[in-house]
C-alpha cells in the first residue's frame, strides 16, 4: 500500500508551477518566511483534502473485502480519467511558457503564475500554496490507494503523511537547499527550472500517462481475477 501510495505521490509532486512559484518565492526580499507560508498553504490544503478523501472512501467500505469489484471499478475509473486528462493536455494549443521573471515583475500578467507571483510576502504565499495545491487526481490517485487498502489507523496515518510529503516536495526540498547551500540552490534551482520550463508540457503529459496506464491495468486485472 505504501509503495504503491509513494508511487502515485511522486507523479502527483511533479508540478512545473509548483516549482517555478518556489523559485521566485526564494529570490525574493523575505525568501525564507514566504517560502515557508507557500508550503505550509500546500500542506494544510493537501492535509485537509486527503483526510477528505480517506474518510469518503473509508465510510463506503471499499478497502472490505466484499467490496473488491467497486474498489478496482474505482481505480480503473481513475485510470482512464488520467489517460483522458493526458489526451486532452497532448491537444491543448501550447501557451507561451512563464518565466520566473515575468511572474515576479508583471503584476499585471494574465498568466497564474504572474498573479501569484506579482507581490510576494506570506500571506500571497500561503494562499498560492492552497490554491496550487489544490488536488490533482494523481493526489486522488495515491489517496485511494491509502483509502482502499484494509490497513490500520497508525498506518494509514503514515500513508497520509507519505502522500502530502511527497507531494509538496517541490516546495520543502528547494527551501532545504536554499536553507543548507544558498548559493549552489539558487544555480541549481535556476538550471532545472529552465529544464523543466521548456519542457513542462511533456513531463505533465508523461506523468499522467504512466499514472493513468498503471492504475487501468490494475484496476482491469482486480476485477477479472
Amino acid at each position: 500500500m505504501l509503495a504503491q501510495a509513494a508511487g502515485l505521490a511522486v507523479l502527483a509532486a511533479i508540478s512545473p508551477t509548483a516549482l517555478l512559484i518556489a523559485t521566485v518565492y526564494l529570490s525574493c526580499a523575505r525568501p525564507h518566511r514566504t517560502t515557508l507560508a507557500y508550503l505550509v498553504g500546500a500542506v494544510v490544503m493537501s492535509t485537509i483534502v486527503a483526510v477528505l478523501l480517506l474518510l469518503a472512501l473509508r465510510s463506503g467500505h471499499f478497502q472490505d473485502r466484499g467490496h473488491r469489484t467497486p474498489r478496482y471499478g474505482l481505480r480503473t475509473g481513475l485510470g482512464f480519467l488520467l489517460l483522458a486528462a493526458a489526451v486532452l493536455v497532448s491537444r491543448r494549443k501550447p501557451k507561451q511558457p512563464e518565466s520566473p521573471e515575468a511572474g515576479a515583475s508583471a503584476s499585471s500578467g494574465k498568466g497564474i503564475v504572474a498573479r501569484l507571483t506579482a507581490s510576494p510576502a506570506p500571506l500571497t504565499a500561503f494562499i498560492s500554496g492552497v490554491v496550487i495545491f489544490t488536488p490533482s487526481l494523481t493526489f486522488i490517485a495515491a489517496m485511494q490507494a491509502v483509502a482502499t487498502a484494509r490497513a490500520s489507523v497508525p498506518l494509514s496515518t503514515l500513508g497520509v503523511v507519505l502522500v502530502v510529503g511527497i507531494t509538496v516536495a517541490s516546495v520543502w526540498l528547494p527551501l532545504i537547499l536554499y536553507l543548507t547551500t544558498p548559493a549552489r540552490a539558487e544555480r541549481g534551482l535556476a538550471a532545472l527550472n529552465r529544464l523543466v520550463h521548456a519542457h513542462s508540457r511533456a513531463i505533465v503529459i508523461g506523468a499522467l500517462t504512466v499514472a493513468g496506464a498503471y492504475l487501468v491495468v490494475n484496476g482491469l486485472t482486480g476485477l477479472t481475477s
